[in-house]
């Protein structure tokens, strides 16, 4: 498996296209590619103008295609962890509820979504996956959920080895430990395993990333800001934004002007706010991406660039490192003030709040005998220094 990219954006903007065109140029390099869409409002359908369900299909040469079904996903690849997550409910007294919809917390079902591409990686029959996601907050709540549940399966359930702090992705880079057997574990313990290894693929930056698509609106412009800095809170790559429907320089039509102004002030601030990572434009076609021919032109007229399924970012938004004071913490926030952060240490966690998410990290038990001592946000980075206690 070379790549995996999940392309994200507000409703409306145009992701499914270019997600699509993605990975049709996928297809045309020879790489046998797998579109998958986690939009309940599915529509790559409507793109490709064939039928898309439940099952991959294939599209093209060497282009399959697939509209998951969470529910669809839960009774039938995943029986085992329903079980366990039934049993999980039970344990807490809560035996009685009488079907999966009920023992769900909010996102659960969306999560086996994200185990199913799990199971794509895993199985090596594609070289490269591209995801649909579905609008902006619904996708920040898909890729937060994994991290989350884990958070909350190791403060409510004994989870033995499985569960100790040397499994957080920092601390696990600082030790190597043997994982248990995993016919020797409990159906929680497969579970919680089952979610490190998730997140392991989706915030491992040689293989996955995040794209955003935009438009040149104010509207859709902060909320591509908003994106980008909650994604890297939560510790995923983001490696391109593509700015689409972009009217053309050419356009001799006095209604268009002040619109072409508007375009103009906000590609500019797109092109400023990120200039990290590539910044494309897609033109405002004469007609609807529908059909091989619409999603062709744009594979042949914008994504021409050789290194278009490179890891575009040289950037790590996350960082454990040792320095001479102890350990230090660093976190890339982008677009975020003082004023809208908040941060602190509860029990063995470091909590970071901005606006309406919050993320736990866990502070690894290799740190027990450390504390913060300092918390700084400059240049659009978070530092948090872990210092020796005293005695």
């Amino acid at each position: 498996m070379e790549r995996i990219i999940f392309f994200t954006g507000k409703g409306g903007v145009g992701k499914s296209s270019v997600a699509a065109a993605h990975a049709r140029k996928s297809a045309l390099q020879g790489k046998k590619t797998l579109l998958i869409s986690t939009d309940m409002a599915h529509n790559l359908g409507d793109i490709f103008e064939k039928k898309i369900g439940r099952n991959e299909v294939e599209v093209a040469p060497n282009l399959y295609a697939i509209e998951l079904d969470p529910e669809y996903i839960l009774e039938n690849d995943f029986a085992d962890l329903q079980v366990a997550i039934k049993n999980m409910f039970a344990s807490k007294g809560l035996g009685n509820l009488q079907n999966s919809k009920q023992m769900m917390m909010p996102g659960m079902e969306e999560l086996f979504s994200l185990l199913k591409i799990l199971d794509f990686y895993e199985k090596r029959e594609y070289d490269r996956i591209i995801v649909d996601c579905a609008p902006t907050g619904e996708t920040l709540s898909l890729l937060k959920f994994p991290e989350l549940l884990s958070w909350y399966m190791e403060k409510f359930f004994p989870l033995g080895k499985v569960a100790m702090r040397v499994l957080a992705p920092v601390s696990k880079q600082l030790w190597k430990i043997e994982l248990p057997d995993k016919h020797a574990m409990t159906d929680i313990e497969k579970l919680y395993l089952r979610l490190n290894e998730l997140q392991e693929l989706l915030k491992d930056n040689r293989i996955t990333s995040i794209r955003i698509v935009t438009l040149p609106e104010k509207m859709v412009v902060e909320e591509t800001k908003r994106n980008y800095m909650y994604m890297n809170l939560f510790g995923y790559l983001v490696d391109g934004v593509y700015i689409n429907r972009v009217l053309p320089a050419d356009v001799d039509n006095a209604f268009f002007t002040e619109w072409m102004d508007i375009q103009k002030k906000y590609i500019e601030e797109l092109e400023d706010n990120f200039a990290d990572v590539p910044v494309i434009r897609i033109p405002w076609y004469e007609s609807e991406v529908c059909g091989m021919d619409a999603i062709d032109r744009i594979c042949s007229g914008i994504l021409t660039g050789d290194d278009l399924f490179d890891v575009n970012s040289k950037r790590t938004n996350e960082k454990f490192e040792k320095n001479d004071d102890g350990y230090l913490l660093s976190i890339f926030l982008p677009f975020v003030s003082k004023e809208k952060l908040d941060m602190h240490q509860a029990d063995a966690d470091i909590i970071i709040r901005i606006g309406n998410f919050k993320r736990n990290i866990p502070i690894p038990t290799t740190l027990r005998n450390y504390q913060i001592t300092s918390a700084k946000l400059k240049d659009a980075e978070l530092k948090i220094q872990f210092s020796e206690k005293e005695g």
